[in-house]
Formats: C-alpha cells, sequence, structure tokens
C-alpha cells in the first residue's frame, strides 16, 4: 500500500510541475505577442540611423 501511494503522489507532483510549466510558457508566449503587437503599432518600429539597411551577401566574381 505504502508504494501505492507514493507511486499516487509522484504522479500528482508531475501533473502539477507540468501544469505550471504550460502556464509560464504560455506567460512567455502572451508577453511577445504583446511586444511584437506593439512594435508594429508604433512608427518607432523603423531603425533610427538614416542608412539603409540591406542583407549583406558574399561577393561574386
Amino acid at each position: 500500500m505504502y508504494e501505492y501511494e507514493l507511486q499516487q503522489a509522484r504522479t500528482s507532483d508531475l501533473i502539477r510541475r507540468a501544469d505550471h510549466e504550460r502556464l509560464v510558457r504560455e506567460a512567455a508566449r502572451a508577453r511577445r505577442a504583446a511586444r511584437h503587437e506593439t512594435s508594429t503599432d508604433s512608427a518607432e518600429h523603423e531603425s533610427h540611423s538614416r542608412r539603409f539597411r540591406r542583407l549583406r551577401s558574399a561577393r561574386t566574381a
């Protein structure tokens, strides 16, 4: 009977941990989405420099 109680305690602990990790992931995802949403809404998302950005590629021979 003792082993069964240990197994039940372990199972409930694993379920609690999984729920906590899921909440942490959801909160991080929500923060990322909110940050992305505010950055696209504002006009300040462009670079502060006057120089145009371009992709850097290797020179051809």
